[in-house]
C-alpha cells in the first residue's frame, strides 16, 4: 500500500529537525504534554491537506491521555517524534522524549487522526464475485483512515470490478474488496497484438497465467518465447513496444 500524505509530511517535518523548546523548568504535568505532541503534530496535518492533487479530505485529531498521575522529572527541552514503523494515519501515538533535564525520560501520547473526504460506500448487499456497477454505490463523506485499504475514490476504479468476497450495505468501497474481471483462464488461447507507427502485427498464444482485465498476465508464443503484456477487455494481450 503507498504512504499516505500525512505519513510523508511527518518525515519531512523530522529530517528537518523540528525540536520543541519550551520553558519547563519545572516537572511536565500530563496535560502539557499532551497539548505539546497536539502543537506539534496540527502544523503536518495541515501541510498534508493542503497539497495540491490531493483528493479534499478534512482532518480530525482525537488526542488520548496519557495518566493523570504522572510525573516527570523537569526538562528544558522535550521533543515530539514519530516513533519507528509507526504511521499517523488512523490509530498511532506520538513520542515525548526529555533531551536536556536532569533526567532522561520518553512517553507516548496516544493519537487517533480520522481523514473525512467523499467515497463511495454500498447501497445493498453485494455477492462474492459479483460485478460492480456504479447504482450499487452513492457518494458520501466517510474516515479514510478507518481501514488500512486505500479508499476507491473514483468509479473508474471500481465499476466493472468483482468483488474480492461478500460485501454488506454501508462498506465503504476499498482496494482489497474488488478484483478485476478475468478475461481468460491459464491454459487458454489468447491473441497476442502489438503495433507501432503503421502497423499492427497479431498472433495466437496460449496463457500461461489467469488473465485479469488491466492487468499484466504471461503468454507463451507458437515458438515457445514467453511474453508478459497487459490483458484487454476484448480478451487479446497487449505486447508494449
Amino acid at each position: 500500500m503507498p504512504r499516505h500524505p500525512i505519513t510523508l509530511s511527518l518525515r519531512r517535518l523530522l529530517i528537518g529537525g523540528l525540536l520543541m523548546l519550551g520553558a519547563w523548568a519545572n516537572a511536565a504535568p500530563p496535560a502539557g504534554l499532551e497539548q505539546l505532541a497536539r502543537d506539534w503534530l496540527q502544523p503536518a496535518i495541515d501541510q498534508a491537506m493542503a497539497q495540491d492533487g490531493g483528493m479534499p479530505l478534512r482532518a480530525e485529531v482525537v488526542m488520548g491521555n496519557l495518566d493523570s498521575r504522572l510525573r516527570l522529572a523537569p526538562c528544558q527541552a522535550i521533543e515530539p517524534y514519530l516513533p519507528p514503523g509507526t504511521k499517523l494515519w488512523g490509530r498511532s501515538r506520538i513520542g515525548l522524549r526529555c533531551t536536556d533535564g536532569v533526567a532522561r525520560w520518553n512517553v507516548y501520547v496516544p493519537v487517533t487522526i480520522k481523514a473525512f473526504g467523499p467515497a463511495w460506500v454500498l447501497k445493498a448487499p453485494v455477492a462474492a464475485g459479483e460485478t460492480l456497477t456504479q447504482d450499487q454505490a452513492e457518494l458520501t463523506e466517510v474516515d479514510w483512515a478507518s481501514h488500512p485499504s486505500p479508499v476507491l475514490a473514483t468509479p473508474e476504479r471500481w465499476v466493472g470490478q468483482t468483488t474480492a468476497y461478500a460485501l454488506s450495505p454501508g462498506q465503504t468501497l476499498r482496494e482489497n474488496m474488488v478484483r478485476a474481471q478475468t478475461a481468460f483462464e491459464a491454459g487458454s488461447p489468447v491473441k497476442v497484438v502489438s503495433g507501432g507507427s503503421g502497423f499492427a502485427v497479431s498472433v495466437m498464444g496460449q496463457a500461461i497465467s489467469e488473465g485479469r482485465v488491466g492487468e499484466s498476465a504471461r503468454v507463451r508464443l507458437p515458438s515457445g518465447k514467453v511474453v508478459n503484456g497487459v490483458v484487454r477487455p476484448d480478451q487479446t494481450v497487449e505486447l508494449a513496444m
